[in-house]
């Protein structure tokens, strides 16, 4: 007759544990627009210990912002920004070692405009879960505000900064629209909307129609759809303020 034992299990250490999760963290788009967050999410963001953040003084300063108990020098911080690739081995070594990691941008939701894509695309890489938490979406805000083809758009992201490449990308923007009825998504840094705009008024049609939409969630939110002609009277200074372009020809 054959016995067996049963030996003593090791304890569990946090590298023999599961992988890891990366969660995509979202913020508010506009300052003291806290309510925009389900308070799911706000447990969650002040629960993480690892972060990757754009900027780690307005991180700190966030989630102080949404419970002023959180043990801020407990949690630790990684930046990845225009200026700083991301840590991937970082990032894999943290996952690995089955910890729950948070991406967090400065607003909205990372992976959209901002190097959050690069962390996850390299934990689906790695066969870990990455969780994308419920947030406000400055793209699909103003795509839903602006009353253009919500079926069929295109984020473009930011057009190029300087000139021949600029004009062509717009002229390119707006000729899709025209021949897939698609509305065409992109952004400026806020310093140069104001140039983008007359670039904008002076190439395209008359009759194309431009959404601009403004401060969204902000106490001082305008998103307005006019035609290219009737902006042209009127243009909106847009000088440092947060604002997403829409057209649809």
């Amino acid at each position: 007759m054959l016995t067996f034992t049963a030996m003593a299990q090791p304890e569990m250490t946090p590298q023999a544990a599961a992988q890891g999760k990366l969660y995509m963290i979202p913020v508010p788009l506009a300052e003291n627009a806290l309510h925009t967050l389900p308070e799911s999410v706000k447990a969650l963001s002040c629960r993480l210990k690892f972060y990757f953040v754009e900027n780690i003084r307005t991180a700190r300063r966030y989630l102080k912002s949404i419970d002023r108990q959180v043990d801020i020098d407990a949690i630790r911080f990684v930046e990845v920004n225009n200026q700083t690739a991301p840590d991937l081995a970082l990032l894999r070594q943290w996952l690995k070692a089955g910890y729950e990691v948070g991406m967090m941008s400065e607003a909205g939701c990372p992976g959209m405009a901002d190097p959050g894509s690069v962390l996850a695309a390299a934990a689906q890489e790695m066969g870990a879960l990455v969780v994308p938490q419920t947030g406000p979406s400055s793209v699909l805000l103003a795509l839903m505000a602006s009353g253009f083809n919500g079926q069929g758009f295109r984020f473009a992201g930011y057009l190029p900064v300087k000139d021949p490449l600029r004009g062509k990308a717009i002229k390119e923007l707006e000729q899709l629209s025209a021949q897939h009825n698609e509305t065409q998504i992109f952004i400026e840094t806020p310093y140069r909307n104001n140039q983008l705009l007359q670039e904008l008024l002076r190439l395209c049609k008359h009759s194309t129609k431009l959404c601009i939409a403004v401060d969204i969630t902000g106490e001082q939110e305008r998103i307005s759809t006019q035609t290219i002609g009737a902006w042209t009277k009127a243009p909106p200074d847009l000088h440092k303020r947060p604002v997403i372009f829409l057209l649809m020809a």
